[in-house]
């Protein structure tokens, strides 16, 4: 029996609403919990200041709007211009080290005369996994011993940019993103165990000449907090004495002593987990968590669903790399790891890290919504 076509104008029909305008609908509900959540941690952790709230909730309207942008451009449109976006984001770091503003002692930020104040390494969170998975997806799997050379030096020029700023924690966080997608891409094992054998030495390598004194004393602060309980050790003690006194339930809304009492600094933004603990307890954190793990497994389904190497590659490094967020600010708040000033996703304060967490959603979002279309064509 001859079977009858079928017009793209019928199967667009047949889509949902959700589909038509690029919107995951399972990522949005998520996202708009966690922008909930956040408006009362925040209002607490702030000592009450509604402008703060305020300030916030507009960053989340433009990032909810920035990220919907995002989904309606097909990945092969933003592929094709991945390498122009990172020569650009390259060239915006070395402009940093030349001519940027410093503020606390690191240079960081690009100073535009009447306009605005940007940083520049906020954009490599995004570029630098589509860079990866760029330069990885146009070629056959698993990497060559040639193509991961040449995707490690993708990997760690913008790295080392970032580093001289100096800023830690971002570069890492970056390095991460474009390691990730290189895994994802079917990385030998043999590899994976050089690399592992070539930790200890580039570890004394970064101690002794990368590092500066602070990040330095940031580590000794993380092996021994009580060291220097006034001094460098004050956060981490503070926001551990804050987490266990909140027990199961916690002490309530508005009611935690630690931040309210400014014995915890940075409350509003890095440690801000402490004052969620303290007020709403284990459960609190783990129904917190509970979001956090709804959102990774979206990703990794969209991840698996993707309809080519390009977009898995990408997809998988964007989910993987918000995974490491979530773990490294928990692993840090908590005394499980060094101070490296990483945000809580979509709870800590901020605008920029808020606006850049939400594009890289709206990535997601055009990968899984776009499937068909890259399916027919």
């Amino acid at each position: 029996m001859k079977s009858i076509p079928v017009s793209s104008h019928s199967l667009r029909r047949r889509e949902s609403i959700w589909m038509r305008i690029h919107v995951d609908p399972w990522l949005l509900l998520l996202i708009l919990a966690l922008a909930t959540v956040d408006a009362f941690v925040l209002y607490s952790a702030s000592g009450k200041s509604l402008p703060m709230v305020v300030r916030q909730m507009a960053y989340f309207a433009v990032g909810i709007s920035a990220m919907i942008v995002v989904a309606q451009f097909q990945p092969r449109f933003m592929q094709r211009w991945v390498p122009v976006a990172y020569i650009g984001g390259a060239l915006l770091l070395l402009a940093v080290l030349l001519v940027g503003t410093e503020a606390k002692g690191a240079q960081r930020w690009l100073t535009i005369p009447g306009v605005t104040r940007f940083q520049p390494s906020e954009i490599m969170k995004l570029v630098m996994p589509m860079s990866v998975a760029w330069y990885l997806g146009r070629r056959n799997l698993p990497p060559s011993f040639k193509q991961v050379v040449v995707t490690l030096t993708i990997i760690f020029v913008p790295t080392l940019l970032i580093l001289k700023q100096p800023d830690l924690g971002t570069s890492l966080l970056i390095a991460a993103s474009g390691i990730f997608a290189l895994l994802l891409a079917g990385l030998r094992w043999r590899y994976i165990i050089g690399a592992l054998l070539a930790l200890a030495p580039a570890a004394a390598g970064m101690w002794y000449f990368v590092m500066h004194g602070y990040q330095k004393q940031r580590v000794l602060t993380f092996l021994n907090p009580e060291s220097d309980p006034l001094g460098s050790g004050w956060n981490i003690i503070q926001s551990k004495a804050a987490i266990g006194s909140g027990g199961v339930f916690g002490k309530g809304w508005l009611q935690g002593t630690q931040s309210h009492l400014d014995f915890l600094p940075e409350g509003h933004t890095d440690f801000i987990i402490a004052v969620l603990a303290e007020e709403f307890g284990m459960v609190g954190v783990c129904l917190l968590l509970g979001v956090y793990l709804l959102v990774i497994a979206r990703g990794m389904v969209i991840t698996l669903q993707a309809q080519d190497a390009f977009c898995k590659l990408l997809a998988g490094s964007i989910t993987l790399t918000f995974f490491v967020y979530v773990f490294v600010n928990i692993g840090m708040v908590s005394g499980l790891l060094p101070v490296v000033g990483v945000p809580l996703p979509f709870i800590s304060y901020g605008g920029t890290s808020l606006v850049t967490l939400l594009l890289g959603f709206g990535i997601l979002m055009s990968i899984q919504t776009h499937k068909k279309w890259m399916a027919q064509n």
